[in-house]
C-alpha cells in the first residue's frame, strides 16, 4: 500500500530513540523527508544519519528541549528553511515521573504540565503557519487517558488535557484541511517502559522478569510491542492514506485495554 508520503515533510519530536524514532523510521521508509529533534545533539544526529544511510531519507536533526518555546521555534525554522513547508507533525515528549498523588509536589505538577501539555500546544501552534492543506498532526499519548495507571497520575492528568486539545483542534482545523489524531502505545518495549517496569519491580519487590511476565499475561497477543509496530501505525495516521480520519484515538496495545 502506498501511503502517499513520498516527498512529504514530517516533523517528529523526541525521535532519537523509542516511539518517536519508530515513527521517524516508518516515515523515512515510505519516502518522507524527516526532521528529527531530541534533547541530546549527538543522539539526534546519529538517528538522522541512520535514516539517511539505511533508507536514503533526506533528514534534518536539531537539538531541542520541547519545554523551551525558543528551541521549538528554532527546530521549526530550521525545517522550513531546508524544505519550505511542513506536512506532518508528530507531537511527542518523555513522560512525567511515576509517583502516587500524595508525593507529587507543586513543582512536579508544573513540570509535567510544561513537558506534556504545554509543549503540545507550543509545537502545534508554531507548526500551523507552515502546514499545507492536507496536513496532519498526531500526538503520542498514553493508555492512561482511557484507563488510569497506578502511580502515573501526572501522566493521566496532563495527557487527558492533550486528548481534549486534539478533539478541539480536529474540529477547528478541519476547514483548513488539517487532520488531528491521537496514538496510544501499550507495552511497547522502549526505555520508558523498561523504567516503569523497574519502578514496579521495586514497589512490588519482585524481579523484572516477573513484572514483564505479569504484563504479558494481560495482553491478548501475549507480547510487548516494538517500535516498528508503533511506527507503522503512526506513519499511516500521518499519511494521506488516512485522509478521512480525524479526531480519532488509535490503540497500539496488542488488545490490552479492556475499555470499549
Amino acid at each position: 500500500m502506498d501511503l502517499g508520503l513520498k516527498g512529504k515533510v514530517a516533523l517528529v519530536a523526541a525521535s532519537s530513540k523509542g516511539l518517536g524514532y519508530g515513527v521517524a523510521k516508518a516515515l523515512a521508509e515510505n519516502g518522507a523527508k524527516v526532521s528529527l529533534c531530541s534533547r541530546t545533539e549527538a543522539d539526534v544526529q546519529a538517528a538522522a544519519q541512520t535514516l539517511a544511510d539505511e533508507y536514503g531519507a533526506e533528514t534534518v536533526a536539531t537539538a531541542c528541549d520541547v519545554t523551551n518555546p525558543n528551541d521549538i521555534q528554532a527546530w521549526i525554522d530550521k525545517t522550513v528553511e531546508a524544505w519550505g513547508q511542513i506536512d506532518c507533525l508528530l507531537v511527542n515528549a518523555g513522560g512525567p515521573p511515576a509517583k502516587v498523588f500524595k508525593d507529587i509536589t507543586d513543582e512536579e505538577w508544573q513540570s509535567a504540565f510544561e513537558l506534556t501539555l504545554l509543549s503540545s500546544v507550543r509545537m502545534i501552534r508554531a507548526t500551523l503557519p507552515h502546514m499545507t492543506d492536507g496536513g496532519s498532526i498526531l500526538t503520542v499519548t498514553s493508555s492512561s487517558i482511557k484507563e488510569p495507571i497506578p502511580r502515573l497520575g501526572l501522566s493521566t492528568v496532563m495527557r487527558s488535557g492533550v486528548m481534549g486539545l486534539v478533539k478541539t483542534l480536529a474540529d477547528e482545523l478541519a476547514g483548513d484541511g488539517v487532520r488531528v489524531n491521537n496514538l496510544i502505545p501499550g507495552r511497547i518495549d522502549t526505555d520508558r517502559v523498561k523504567q516503569l517496569d523497574t519502578n514496579t519491580s521495586k514497589v512490588l519487590n519482585i524481579g523484572i522478569d516477573e513484572v514483564r511476565e505479569r504484563s504479558k499475561a494481560k495482553i491478548p497477543l501475549g507480547r510487548y510491542g516494538n517500535i516498528d509496530d508503533f511506527g507503522a501505525a503512526g506513519a499511516f495516521l500521518l499519511s494521506p492514506a488516512a485522509s478521512y480520519i480525524t479526531g480519532a484515538t488509535l490503540r497500539v496495545d496488542g488488545g490490552a485495554m479492556r475499555s470499549m
